[in-house]
């Protein structure tokens, strides 16, 4: 019975050290990003994320099952994009244009085509949310290519490096449609998940945190201390 006990006992206080654990965890994260949000605001907040999100499961499963149509046209049947508007284009057209002159004949109301105007806001705003976009990546590289913070500028060749054998894995396309499997999937997954997978991921940052305190001993600190400090 003592043994019983005692094994519960040990159990409950496993159970309560990882919960702390996990919860020191999100402290931190959540020290980062400024505040506790939802995956929900992290997305954007919005109809954006209620579609990440599959909280309407119709427009979701619309978006996802448009964008795999879309890759299994272009990248598995090797459709070009001409070839699939002007064709889209004949088909649609052709139905219009039959039904519209169909209609006096199987007393049927014609198809109620909508006007669609692009208004000279949205034609401005196109361009400056882009020039912004741009400015802010010219502006980091910039920043990084000055020497002042060497930390910064290894995980940017490492993130590049990292980019470079993607792409030469796999093409653009397939590569924008893996980034929109992911995000249709992780959010969901996390949110469902979310006790799992934040002690999952503590425990990859502390085998991270062990490996860098190995690196540290055995190679940042023959670095000379100015360089270390930039890193640092």
């Amino acid at each position: 019975m003592e043994n019983i006990a005692d094994h519960s006992s040990s159990s409950s206080s496993d159970s309560e050290d990882e919960e702390s654990s996990t919860t020191s965890f999100r402290s931190k994260v959540y020290g980062l990003i400024g505040e506790k949000k939802t995956v929900h605001t992290l997305l954007g907040g919005g109809k954006p994320a209620d579609v990440f999100l599959w909280k309407d499961k119709k427009i979701s499963a619309l978006v996802f099952g448009g964008a795999t149509t879309l890759w299994i046209l272009f990248y598995v049947l090797d459709y070009n994009l001409l070839t699939l508007l002007s064709q889209g284009l004949i088909i649609g057209l052709t139905i219009l244009f039959l039904w519209s002159n169909a209609a006096s004949f199987i007393k049927k109301s014609p198809p109620q085509i909508p006007e669609i105007n692009i208004t000279q806001e949205t034609v401005l705003e196109f361009p400056f949310t882009l020039r912004i976009a741009i400015n802010y990546v010219f502006a980091t590289l910039r920043d990084i290519a000055s020497g002042k913070d060497l930390k910064k500028f290894l995980s940017t060749i490492a993130g590049l490096w990292v980019l470079s054998i993607v792409g030469s894995c796999c093409d653009l396309l397939t590569l924008m449609y893996t980034i929109t499997v992911l995000v249709f999937t992780m959010p969901f997954v996390y949110e469902k998940y979310e006790d799992q997978v934040d002690s999952f991921a503590k425990k990859a940052l502390d085998g991270l945190e062990k490996q860098y305190a190995v690196f540290d001993s055995n190679v940042l600190s023959k670095i000379p201390r100015r360089l270390k400090d930039r890193l640092d």
